[in-house]
């Protein structure tokens, strides 16, 4: 999957830490950008029990079809297109899911994080540029002005230009060797997790969450349907739960018969846990970047850890072979900071608002969420103030340092529960089909091949062509009439049957409609096919003002934080020591 854009890469491998789906995600999508990779995971091989982060958002299997995973991902996943809510026995309310251009993906789909595992391995096996060695405890790590070392366990050590820490919550060590914070809060409740497998008719294609069920009166049970005719089933249980216990008493079949009913059932896994609310305070120290669980920790009501933990991966890689490659200046990693930081401290706050419902903090508030929810049944007012859970949805880099804004297209804020932003700077832009002479395709997929310049009809094309030809690094730049499979500039209907699509099937948008593109605009998408830029009849000067804004060469960031620290060896139960210097 790597691309035949870029040359050899100039430097020493990027280190992996973490062979997680996040650090999976980041070593393939370097290789994409034909950046070699060296993964290093603590752990002796995959441990491949339980259905763990299960629910996978479509941008995310978009970014994992980028690498040739996304498709056999949503292929062997259950697809769900609605959230149902109840209290006690009525039900509330139902979301379903936006669909702005024609995606390539349903919302979400189910798929044990195990089993995900399993695929991004299996590409892994097939990608040269990847090297992933099992048993390989880091710590400690050096730094340098132009690369890293790091030191394992036992003696030995592995040099790269760049590291990512994708290590999960267990990096105590490696945060505190780094100098950086981990503000925020635990909770005092658990969280019961069985996967079951039953066959259960009607409930393979929604997700239920149940407020105060007679299956666990006072809290929350949530259903997700997974592959195999098994249901993941969370339970919030009281702090002094006890699992060993209740399996032994029989009190754990009962309590699942209470969800699912008197039907044969087998308990595939279980397992308790006790969430967090965290993030660190930097996500860059030097040449070293933290995604995923190593850098936030949220709660699972809206899916957003493993979600957000891919868009960390996307961000991170990108960047780093911009600056590898000297095509963009070091500022660029600073912007890796800016960008995830502000997500995570988003999915923090969009939790944190969630786990405030679900667990009031006294009386006073417990009372009003009752109302709330007795009142919902009727009151279409009290049900937008039920907070089951903002499911996960890509963050907004419209106040990014890389983003040039367009007074035409301003940001209206945080839409609606399942809907999405109009498409704009800042915004992932909406996918759609292209049907050009080159042969059909995804509009995602051209935009993640490099950074991208789209053109409408009345746009100074020379203009362009000309500001692509001087920036650094692969820069293409298609009309929107090509990509809408036209013959011509006007805005007549491409395919004959007239809808005015350009499809051929008398229905669906052109990439035209998807982006509601005027015809003196030029788009400029990210290689994480975010939109960069709107401009309105640029010049060559806007146009590569624009392109240098969103590689960092237009902006100036302050300086990274760096902090030397030492330890005599690892500390028991995380995963390893940093020993960071400059």
């Amino acid at each position: 999957m790597s691309t035949s854009v870029a040359p050899a890469w100039p430097s020493s491998p990027v280190l992996v830490l973490g062979a997680g789906p996040v650090g999976q995600t980041t070593a393939l999508l370097l290789a994409r950008h034909g950046v070699p990779t060296v993964v290093l995971d603590r752990r002796p091989q995959r441990d491949r029990a339980g259905s763990k982060a299960i629910c996978q958002q479509r941008d995310v299997l978009d970014v994992w079809e980028s690498v040739g995973a996304g498709r056999r991902i949503a292929d062997e996943g259950v697809t769900w297109t609605t959230a149902r809510t109840f209290h006690r026995d009525i039900e509330l309310f139902a979301h379903t899911f936006a669909e702005p251009g024609r995606p390539a993906f349903p919302p979400f789909v189910n798929l044990s994080q195990a089993r995900t595992e399993q695929i991004l391995d299996e590409r892994i096996a097939d990608e040269a540029l990847v090297d992933l060695r099992w048993g390989h405890d880091v710590v400690g790590v050096e730094q340098t002005a132009d690369g890293v070392a790091v030191t394992l366990d036992g003696g030995g050590r592995v040099a790269g230009s760049f590291l990512v820490v994708c290590a999960g919550a267990r990096g105590d060590a490696l945060r505190g060797l780094l100098g950086v914070t981990f503000e925020g809060t635990s909770f005092d409740d658990r969280f019961l997790i069985c996967d079951v497998r039953a066959d259960l008719p009607g409930w393979a294609t929604e997700r239920r969450f149940h407020f105060d069920p007679a299956a666990n009166p006072g809290r929350q049970v949530l259903v997700h349907p997974c592959p195999d005719s098994t249901f993941r089933i969370d339970w919030q249980v009281p702090a002094g739960y006890d699992l060993d216990a209740e399996t032994a008493s029989g009190a754990l079949d009962a309590r699942i018969r209470a969800v699912i009913g008197d039907v044969d059932h087998e308990v595939v896994w279980s397992s308790v846990y006790r969430f967090h609310s965290r993030v660190v305070d930097r996500m860059r120290c030097g040449r070293v970047l933290l995604a995923g669980d190593a850098a936030h920790l949220v709660s699972p009501f809206g899916a957003r850890g493993l979600n957000s933990g891919v868009a960390d991966a996307e961000n991170a890689a990108w960047k780093i072979a911009w600056v590898g490659r000297g095509w963009a200046p070091e500022e660029l990693l600073e912007s890796y900071h800016a960008e995830r930081h502000a997500a995570a401290r988003e999915n923090v706050a969009v939790t944190t608002a969630t786990m405030d419902f679900l667990v009031p903090r006294d009386a006073e508030r417990a009372r009003a969420r009752a109302e709330v929810l007795a009142a919902a049944a009727t009151d279409p007012a009290a049900r937008a103030r039920v907070d089951s859970g903002r499911l996960a949805e890509p963050f907004w880099y419209v106040d990014s340092a890389l983003t040039t804004a367009d007074a035409r297209r301003p940001f209206a804020g945080r839409p609606a529960r399942g809907e999405v932003p109009p498409a704009g700077p800042g915004v992932l832009v909406p996918d759609a089909p292209v049907h050009s002479p080159a042969g059909p395709g995804r509009l995602r997929a051209l935009a993640r091949d490099g950074f991208l310049l789209i053109t409408g009809p009345l746009a100074d094309a020379d203009a362009v062509a000309a500001a692509a030809a001087g920036a650094p690094g692969p820069v293409r730049v298609l009309a929107l009439a090509e990509l809408d499979g036209r013959t011509g500039t006007g805005a007549r209907d491409g395919d004959g049957d007239g809808d005015g699509d350009g499809d051929g099937d008398g229905g669906g948008p052109t990439v035209t409609a998807a982006l509601a593109a005027r015809p003196d605009e030029v788009w400029l998408l990210r290689p994480d096919a975010h939109v960069a830029a709107v401009l309105a009849a640029p010049s060559r000067d806007d146009v590569a003002a624009a392109l240098a804004r969103a590689t960092a060469r237009g902006t100036t960031a302050p300086p990274p934080r760096t902090r030397t620290r030492t330890s005599n060896g690892p500390e028991e139960g995380h995963d390893g020591v940093l020993q960071a210097s400059r």
